[in-house]
């Protein structure tokens, strides 16, 4: 039998790499308005960009699922540095909102044993 959640944390750790290019897209922004890269904005931004791509590779461990949140905060919270900053945060917590939800369904139809993979053929 195949493991469901497997696939999901491919699901996720490709949202958190899309995630991770369009928040890089942003230094544009902190490099033309913002003051610069070498501000506190641009060092934010880039702390969440080394943040998005190391939880790629620990989607595997419970607690990942704590640091992908917490990571969703601190891009919402980025409304304070910049309002693209936040309007990110808000698009992609609404990405990670549904994500979720979905992951939820998955497990709780695993624990019910109705899944197409669980089916006796």
């Amino acid at each position: 039998m195949t493991d469901p959640m497997k696939g999901f944390r491919g699901v996720m750790a490709g949202t958190l790499l899309i995630e991770a290019i369009v928040v890089a897209l942003s230094l544009l922004v902190v490099h033309r308005t913002e003051g610069g890269l070498g501000s506190w904005k641009g060092l934010l931004v880039g702390v969440i960009i080394v943040g998005l791509i190391a939880a790629c590779g620990l989607l595997r461990h419970k607690w990942s699922m704590w640091l992908v949140i917490a990571l969703q905060v601190a891009l919402l919270a980025g409304v304070l540095a910049f309002v693209e900053l936040g309007v990110l945060g808000a698009i992609f917590g609404l990405v990670w909102t549904y994500l979720f939800w979905l992951r939820h369904d998955v497990a709780k139809r695993m624990a019910e044993g109705r899944l197409p993979s669980q089916q006796e053929r």
